[in-house]
């Protein structure tokens, strides 16, 4: 397990009045510096100062952090035309180019960043989306497991692994995972792995090659098709499940093509074959015109 990177001293330093032009001025016509004017006496300061040192580290050089003591800099003060403090000024290109006063919540401050920074992917989210990107499934649930390290609760990475889990029939283990995401966190995927999870731990009644033949002997015989899908859904083998209920609604007219159609869409959700649902939702398209 890899640990977290330390801080890098360098994206959060002091400035003097003596350095103010290098350090300050200089320096933001090659990144972005976010100047914390404050003062030893200031309470709000102290509250403010350990949220800019936090996000200078998780921004990853985006933006450096000067921190200048406004009762050691009378001349830098009245050129900013201080009132109050905090106040935090975002220097770009040698100049100033927006600010805010006052201890604001780590949410705003980040908003301010990112309107004129961009906003930054978490190291969490870039091994997520490294994990989506890889072809081993061992190394994309290692990297999935790194990033909930990172961010013990982050939604997504929980989902993701969940159904990593779930593909290859880790069904307590994931029903352990999505237990500790809330509803409300997880969201419809999280109901619908869920309910892919039930379905795996309920093996549907009938003989596979028996409800086959009479399929073949029958190609009408929807009773049949409804429960060979239900059994290739339990299997995890959605795409022949698709295809016995797609048959239904391309034979039939009436009652069993919306049974069909009904279930189809469920089970769309239920999926965590993104291909395999875009097939089976283009075919009943297709069929239901």
């Amino acid at each position: 397990m890899m640990n977290a990177a330390p801080a890098d001293p360098s994206l959060s330093f002091d400035v003097t009045e003596a350095d103010f032009r290098q350090t300050v001025l200089e320096r933001s016509l090659e990144v972005p510096v976010l100047l914390d004017c404050w003062a030893p006496w200031c309470g709000p300061c102290t509250n403010l100062k350990p949220v800019l040192e936090k996000l200078a580290q998780e921004y990853g050089g985006a933006f450096l952090l000067a921190k200048l003591n406004t009762d050691e800099a009378p001349q830098i003060s009245a050129a900013l035309q201080i009132r109050s403090i905090p106040l935090v000024v975002l220097f770009i290109g040698g100049r100033p180019v927006d600010q805010f006063m006052g201890a604001l919540p780590e949410g705003q401050v980040r908003a301010f960043l990112d309107k004129h920074l961009g906003p930054q992917v978490s190291e969490a989210e870039a091994l997520r989306t490294e994990a989506e990107a890889a072809a081993d499934p061992q190394q994309a649930e290692m990297l999935l497991r790194e990033a909930l390290r990172l961010e013990p609760g982050n939604a997504p990475v929980t989902l993701d692994l969940a159904a990593r889990w779930i593909e290859r029939g880790a069904f307590d283990d994931a029903a352990k995972l999505l237990g500790k995401l809330s509803a409300e966190a997880g969201g419809e995927r999280r109901d619908a792995l869920l309910k892919r999870i039930e379905l795996a731990k309920n093996k549907p009644a009938g003989d596979p090659a028996a409800l086959a033949a009479r399929i073949a002997a029958n190609p009408k015989d929807f009773d049949a098709r409804f429960a060979l899908a239900a059994i290739r859904v339990w299997e995890g083998n959605f795409n022949a499940a698709f295809d016995e209920l797609l048959e239904v609604v391309l034979r039939d007219k009436a009652e069993w093509r919306e049974k069909a159609r009904l279930q189809l869409i469920e089970w769309f959700g239920l999926c965590t074959d993104a291909e395999a649902v875009s097939r089976g939702r283009r075919y009943l398209g297709m069929y239901l015109n």
